[in-house]
């Protein structure tokens, strides 16, 4: 008989529902005292009434009274105890009576009562015990039991013990039961089946049901009730039938239709519109379609320009262009419904979608005149804008919203620019409103998330009504940054080109200062009174010599020696410094990135850069705070959003330098690149701190902006190229680690030399220097000059040292004729300039040397003695 039982989980989770039982004041709908009463659950009770008993045992007692009495005799002791054993059972039943203990002539009436309180229910009942027992059953279950074919009244396991499928729910429940827990379990019968409640012409569902009652302190029940639920199924199915009609009526409409919620995610799309933008339809049920996915740029923008209006409905008609996912567009007229709750917001919206392509119009001619009015209105890179005689706005198009994205419509357009800008626009409006044929184009800034600039004209609209305006707006946000871009690069090169020359003169003394320095401190011992003055006089001349290549750095003209790091090292070696520059308020994080692109950088510039950055961080934070380095790589297609127009895509390793200072307002953040600029008190900075970084930055092809915020830091992020080694610097690397530490060398040498310098004072300690050392010096103060003396000499100098930057024949000029001559003799340049600086001068020739000032006497010597060989 099993297999004419199907069992089928409803709405597909199990059917086995456990509860924990309920309170008991809720355990069933009348009191445990009215539905079984405790002397009908006994089975001992009297059906006489007390005052009868009491008389009864009265008259037993005297007639055993008298009995004595009259007769004199003693009655048999037979009578007596029998008389005796009557009047204390009336006594009990009066004493019972009094102390509730039985009750008379209740048990017919309440057993009436709860037969029609279940006859009532009209569902199958059934009151158990705690073992499981039948105790009471109302007529719809004996009915149900007798159908089945059943001799006599059995329990649920008992009638259902034929189909395991139904007895193993059943045998939960029973378990439920036990356990004083509420539960439940749905079946389905099968047409025909000779299980009870089954139905012969349909399946059939049923529902079983138990639930606790408690009855006093007595024992545990349980009320089991057999619930059909098969017409009620029914009607769901119908219910979802007539649903899964609406929704393909709907998917299928010849419209498209489509939901989105209020962050812009589709949550729900017809398939005629999913057809007519090719979408998978299957595919957009994950929420994984948004509304910019299928409508155009400039469309998004208007259907989300929306003034919103608290707890009403906003209905709007826009002509927009749809996007397919092949990139091509489609006309289309849409009829969007937001709602917004109490507070404004936005909740999901539905939109009508209706095809405007050529052949859905009704009049084609028509048709399609209206349809390119409406795209090219939407479609046209000005921003156009009809304004009421209020100026409200009326009608405005996808570019105008681009350019102001605070725009609504009815919505004031003077609230949309600055502030003290608005009164120069309301004259402009009144101007065109009031028939002015021309207003002069102003330029003015439109709030928003970015603030954007844009150019407006106004003029009287004539078919918008009496002080009707239209407006029209030429986006220049771009065109003022590059403008600001070029203003702020001009000023920075003419700066750098000032602070270069000023470098180049400070140079020349300070190489004078510091070769005399040496050559004074040859000849004084340490013991001299005067040698702690020399030295004292040419530290201080390496100091301002360090100032003047923060100069130099910041005009790109300083020399670099790059070679190829580890970031990730070079964070490493600054630990420990960084550590105690920071102090014990600054907390210092280091976090590398992994597997870090190398990089090619001068490494005493590149640790130079990090130290003024913290430094700067470090007195931005005067209470203390955190310092964070965070080292990462950024790929080609991830720096393409970077800085567009300031940074090309390509592969960079970054470093952040963020802070949790005082952060850094607009006005400073223009000009902290910038040479002397400084927000620290006076005496405490030379303001080349940031300048430095920045020439150095720039000059080794890299890039450095800035992110601050008043009150939460700032963060400097410095992106650096990628550097990838060629097979012959591998190789020159691995040569030059085998060949290890250079021995010291005899710098004295034997040799002419052609010494070129304009500059008297370098010249004079160049000449000094090199003659100490060996050496025989032709001096010449310009490379005319020095033409000259090789002519005068008569032969080709064993070396010539040479400035580079000289009045009427520099340096590199002098080589190109020295080489027209056939004079092959090599060349050391010296200059307070970087070597790239000259060395596009000189046409292709590589055999020369270079040394930068200042220099000391000991450099000079190591210059030439390696260039003479």
């Amino acid at each position: 008989m099993s297999k004419d039982i199907q069992i089928e989980p409803e709405n597909g989770s199990s059917n086995h529902v456990e509860t924990p039982a309920p309170p008991p004041d809720q355990e069933a709908d009348l009191s445990p005292a009215e539905v079984f009463p405790a002397g009908e659950l006994r089975p001992a009770q009297s059906d006489g009434k007390p005052v009868l008993s009491l008389l009864l045992a009265i008259s037993l007692a005297i007639i055993v009274y008298f009995a004595v009495q009259t007769t004199g005799t003693i009655v048999p002791q037979v009578v007596l105890v029998a008389l005796a054993l009557m009047s204390l059972t009336g006594l009990l039943a009066v004493f019972g009576a009094l102390a509730g203990f039985v009750h008379f002539g209740r048990a017919p009436r309440q057993k009436e009562f709860f037969d029609q309180l279940f006859d009532a229910v009209g569902e199958p009942c059934v009151v158990s015990d705690a073992r499981g027992l039948i105790i009471y059953s109302n007529s719809s279950y004996q009915h149900l039991v007798s159908a089945s074919g059943q001799g006599r009244i059995v329990n649920l396991e008992t009638l259902y013990s034929g189909y395991p499928d139904v007895s193993e729910r059943v045998y939960r429940l029973a378990r439920a039961a036990r356990e004083g827990k509420e539960a439940s379990e749905q079946f389905r019968l099968a047409a025909g089946s000779a299980a009870a409640g089954a139905r012969p012409d349909a399946a059939a569902w049923l529902r079983l049901q138990v639930k606790p009652l408690k009855v006093g302190a007595g024992q545990p029940y349980s009320v089991w009730r057999l619930v059909d639920e098969t017409d009620a199924r029914a009607s769901q199915e119908d219910a979802f039938e007539n649903l899964q009609y609406i929704i393909n009526y709907l998917d299928h409409a010849p419209a498209g239709f489509f939901s989105t919620t209020a962050d812009g995610t589709i949550a729900y799309i017809n398939a005629t519109l999913a057809e007519w933008l090719g979408l998978d339809l299957p595919a957009t049920t994950e929420g994984n379609l948004k509304l910019s996915d299928i409508v155009t740029d400039k469309g998004a923008k208007l259907l989300g320009g929306i003034e919103p209006e608290a707890g009403r409905p906003v209905t709007e008609v826009f002509d927009l262009d749809l996007a397919t996912r092949t990139g091509e567009t489609i006309p289309a007229r849409v009829v969007h419904r937001c709602e917004f709750d109490g507070e404004g917001k936005l909740q999901p919206s539905r939109t009508l979608v209706l095809d405007r392509r050529a052949h859905f119009a009704v009049e084609k001619n028509s048709g399609e005149a209206q349809v390119q009015i409406s795209r090219l209105f939407n479609s046209l890179p000005i921003g156009i804008v009809q304004l009421n005689a209020k100026g409200t706005i009326e009608t405005m198009n996808a570019a105008f919203l681009e350019l102001a994205p605070n725009a609504k419509r009815r919505s004031s357009l003077s609230k949309l620019v600055r502030e003290d800008e608005r009164e120069i626009l309301d004259r402009l409006f009144a101007d065109a409103a009031g028939g002015k044929v021309e207003t002069k184009p102003t330029d003015f800034h439109f709030l928003g998330t970015e603030e954007t600039s844009g150019q407006v004209y106004c003029v009287a609209d004539e078919t918008g009504g009496k002080g009707a305006v239209m407006v029209f707006a030429v986006d220049t946000t771009k065109h003022s940054s590059l403008e600001t871009q070029l203003a702020q690069s001009q000023k920075m090169q003419a700066v750098g080109q000032l602070a270069g020359g000023v470098a180049h003169d400070f140079n020349n003394v300070l190489t004078a200062i510091i070769g005399f320095s040496d050559l004074l401190l040859a000849r004084h011992r340490p013991t001299d009174p005067s040698f702690a003055d020399i030295m004292n006089i040419k530290q201080n001349a390496n100091r301002a010599a360090n100032l003047v290549r923060q100069l130099l750095a910041f005009s790109r003209r300083q020399t670099l020696r790059p070679e190829v790091l580890s970031l990730t090292d070079v964070l490493s070696d600054l630990g420990n410094l960084l550590g105690r520059l920071l102090g014990e308020t600054v907390e210092l994080k280091i976090v590398h990135g992994r597997d870090l692109d190398r990089i090619k950088v001068d490494i005493n510039q590149f640790e130079q850069v990090v130290i003024n950055l913290c430094v700067n961080a470090r007195d931005a934070m005067p209470d203390g705070g955190v310092l964070t380095l965070r080292s990462s790589n950024v790929s080609a297609t991830e720096s393409e959003g970077v800085k567009p127009g300031l940074m090309p895509p390509g592969d960079y390793v970054l470093l952040e330098v963020a802070d949790t200072g005082t952060g850094m307002p607009q006005d400073v953040l223009d000009k902290i690149y910038e040479p002397f600029f400084s927000t620290k008190e006076v005496g405490k900075g030379t303001g080349l701190g940031l300048s430095t970084v920045y020439g150095i930055i720039k000059q080794t092809g890299g890039f450095i902006f800035c992110e601050s915020e008043i009150g939460k830091g700032t963060t400097f992020k410095v992106y650096l190229p990628q550097y990838i080694e060629t097979q012959e610097e591998e190789d020159a690397r691995v040569s030059e680690a085998a060949i290890g530490e250079p021995k010291s060398v005899d710098l004295t040498g034997t040799g002419t030399i052609l010494l070129v310098e304009d500059e008297d004072a370098v010249r004079s300690f160049a000449k000094r220097a090199l003659e100490s050392r060996g050496y025989t010096v032709l001096e010449a103060d310009s490379g005319e000059v020095g033409l000259e003396v090789l002519e005068e000499y008569g032969a080709e100098p064993d070396l010539i040292v040479s400035d580079v930057v000289m009045p009427e024949m520099d340096g590199p000029s002098m080589l190109r004729e020295l080489r027209k001559r056939g004079v092959k003799t090599k060349i050391v340049f010296i200059s307070g300039y970087a070597e790239d600086a000259f060395e596009k001068n000189l046409e292709g020739q590589t055999d020369f040397a270079f040394l930068p000032k200042p220099f000391t006497l000991k450099q000079l010597a190591e210059a030439v003695k390696e260039a003479i060989g």
